[in-house]
């Protein structure tokens, strides 16, 4: 559930740069948002495979 809190939080502090860069065109926070994206996809995949790990331990 820790990784899961990190994904969230993450997603919410990257929200500014997202809005800067899509509606201001500010290309410094469209490199901020790809290593945060970045970030999110390496948790993502923690997390899937934490939850495979417990799937398959439990059986």
């Amino acid at each position: 559930m820790e990784r899961f809190t990190k994904v969230k939080e993450l997603l919410a502090s990257v929200e500014a740069d997202a809005e800067k860069f899509y509606n201001s065109g500010n290309n410094a926070a469209g490199t901020r948002l790809r290593k945060a994206m970045q970030d999110l996809k390496v948790l993502a995949q923690d997390i899937r495979t934490e939850v495979t790990e417990k799937k398959n331990s439990a059986k």
